[in-house]
C-alpha cells in the first residue's frame, strides 16, 4: 500500500535554490515519488511512497526549511505508485500569477472548516468560485460553483477585476494552495470579505459523507489516480496519454477514443506523426504487459 501526501507552507524561504538536488536525492534513497515545488514564498508539494519512507521525507522537509507545521496537508492511500518519478522544481512563486506573498492574508475565522462549508456557500450573498481549471471544473465541482474559464492562473487577474467589493467570495481548489494565492490578490485589491475552504476539496470529501455533501462528480488530481471520490476513494476517471486529459467512459465510447493514442480531445489535434508515436509507444504497453513487465508510460489497473 502506497501513502500520498499533500502539503504547502507559505513562508520566507531563503537559499532556496541550494538544497534542490538534496532533497531529489533524498526521495530517490527512500523510493519516494511525486512533485515538491520550492520558491522564495513557501513549497507545496505532493509526493508517494511506503508510510515509513513517506514520514522520514516529510520530516526530511520540515527540519530542512524549519517547518513546526504545514498550512495544510492531506494524506490518502492507494495500492499503486501514483508517481513515475521524484521531482523537486525550483519556482519564482509556489503558484504562478504574477503576485508575490508575503504570508498569508486571511485570518482564521476566513478559512471555512468542511463542517462550516455547506452553510457558508448556501448564503445568497456569496459568490463561490472553482479558481481550478476547466477541465478540473468539469470533473466535478461545487453545486452553483463558477468557474472563470480560464486555462492559466496567470489570467485570474482578469476575472477579479469584474467581481464586485461588497460580495462576498468563498473561493476553493483541491489542497487550497491556489485559493492562497488567489486570496491574496483580492486583499490586495481592496476585498475584504474573502473565505476559502480549509483544506480544499480533497479535505472535505474526506471528512464530509456523500449523503451530505454538496460536491458533485469526482476531484482530479495530478497524478496517475486521475480522480478522487469521497473518503478519498479511487475514481472513476483515466487519462488519455495523448493529451493527459481527463477521460470518463464516456469519452471511451466515442469514435475518436483510441486506448493510449487519442481522446476527443485531442483527436482533430494531434499530427499524423503525434499518432504514429504514441501508437508505437502503445504496443510497447501491451507487449510489457504480456511479458508481466512494467513500462514507464504503463496506466496502472484502476
Amino acid at each position: 500500500m502506497y501513502y500520498i501526501q499533500g502539503f504547502y507552507k507559505i513562508k520566507k524561504i531563503s537559499n532556496y535554490k541550494k538544497d534542490q538536488q538534496n532533497i531529489k536525492s533524498f526521495f530517490i534513497s527512500k523510493s519516494v515519488r511525486g512533485t515538491l515545488i520550492i520558491s522564495p514564498e513557501g513549497i507545496n508539494g505532493t509526493i508517494a511512497g511506503q508510510k515509513i519512507n513517506l514520514n522520514k521525507c516529510i520530516n526530511f522537509i520540515k527540519k530542512k526549511f524549519s517547518i513546526s507545521s504545514f498550512d495544510n496537508q492531506n494524506l490518502s492511500k492507494c495500492k499503486f505508485q501514483p508517481f513515475y518519478r521524484a521531482k523537486v522544481k525550483i519556482k519564482k512563486e509556489v503558484v504562478p500569477i504574477g503576485l508575490k506573498l508575503h504570508g498569508k492574508q486571511n485570518k482564521k475565522n476566513q478559512y471555512i472548516n468542511p463542517s462550516e462549508w455547506n452553510k457558508m456557500i448556501r448564503r445568497k450573498n456569496v459568490i463561490l468560485i472553482d479558481v481550478r481549471k476547466p477541465f478540473e471544473y468539469k470533473v466535478g465541482t461545487f453545486k452553483g460553483a463558477i468557474n472563470p474559464n480560464v486555462d492559466s492562473f496567470r489570467s485570474f487577474p482578469k476575472y477579479f477585476n469584474k467581481l464586485k467589493k461588497n460580495k462576498d467570495i468563498a473561493m476553493f481548489c483541491t489542497g487550497g494552495v491556489r485559493c492562497e494565492k488567489a486570496s491574496n490578490y483580492l486583499k490586495r485589491k481592496g476585498f475584504e470579505n474573502i473565505y476559502q475552504l480549509n483544506g480544499g476539496i480533497l479535505n472535505y470529501l474526506n471528512t464530509i459523507n456523500k449523503d451530505k455533501s454538496l460536491w458533485k462528480g469526482e476531484c482530479f488530481v495530478f497524478d496517475n489516480r486521475v480522480s478522487l471520490k469521497h473518503k478519498l476513494k479511487l475514481g472513476s476517471y483515466s487519462m488519455c496519454r495523448g493529451c493527459r486529459m481527463p477521460i470518463s467512459s464516456l469519452h471511451k465510447k466515442s469514435t475518436k477514443y483510441n486506448e493510449g493514442i487519442t481522446c476527443p480531445y485531442c483527436f482533430d489535434k494531434l499530427t499524423k506523426s503525434q499518432k504514429d508515436r504514441f501508437g508505437m509507444r502503445q504496443k510497447q504497453i501491451i507487449a510489457a504487459k504480456k511479458l508481466k513487465k512494467d513500462h514507464i508510460f504503463q496506466k496502472a489497473n484502476h
